[in-house]
């Protein structure tokens, strides 16, 4: 079976955004094992295998998959000036039909935290995700307590909207989460954080 790869690249002042490549897997797996305690707080429990060859080589061919058949939009956040990966996002299980929406997720590599890297890049797959696949909603969840996360969220124009109980199960405990939205005519103006 033949895939189309969907090219995305999306530019923003400082990043490329673009799907995974084989060839990024030395420096995501490098990324990923030097920022372990940073992100296994905050992410699903990572399977035995997560940092394998094997593991990623099905990441890149899940990424290609899901960008061809529009049902997802997972891209690598690369530093233009030295090509250092520094991150990922994820526009995930987009549906179409009468939602036109999507659910996103995010990582960044420890040493790139607290630099504007994700807020840049969110602000990017938003306006990418409203004008190129013509979403109307994007939601995020995180944890109450992930202020970075929901900081960043918050800066780049989406709105609390709830909680959403045992949402996910992170770090081997089913988890409460936060619920933001970023809407493609929002004029609802700042809601309190609860």
């Amino acid at each position: 079976m033949l895939i189309r790869r969907r090219k995305v690249r999306i530019e923003t002042e400082r990043m490329t955004l673009r799907l995974p490549a084989h060839s990024d897997y030395r420096a995501w797996s490098s990324l990923r094992d030097e920022s372990r305690d940073f992100l296994i707080p905050w992410e699903p429990t990572w399977a035995s295998d997560h940092l394998t060859r094997r593991a990623f080589t099905n990441r890149v061919y899940w990424a290609a998959r899901a960008a061809g058949g529009g049902t997802a939009l997972p891209v690598f956040l690369i530093r233009r000036d030295d090509q250092a990966l520094l991150g990922a996002l994820t526009l995930d299980n987009i549906r179409r039909g009468p939602a036109q929406a999507g659910t996103m997720g995010y990582w960044v590599g420890a040493r790139f935290a607290r630099q504007g890297y994700m807020r840049e890049a969110i602000r990017a797959v938003v306006h990418y995700a409203f004008t190129e696949l013509d979403l109307s909603r994007i939601e995020a969840a995180c944890l109450p307590e992930n202020a970075a996360s929901r900081g960043v969220l918050e800066k780049s124009g989406f709105k609390y909207e709830g909680v959403a109980q045992s949402y996910l199960q992170i770090n081997g405990r089913w988890r409460n989460h936060v619920l933001y939205a970023n809407l493609r005519t929002d004029r609802r103006g700042r809601t309190d954080a609860g």
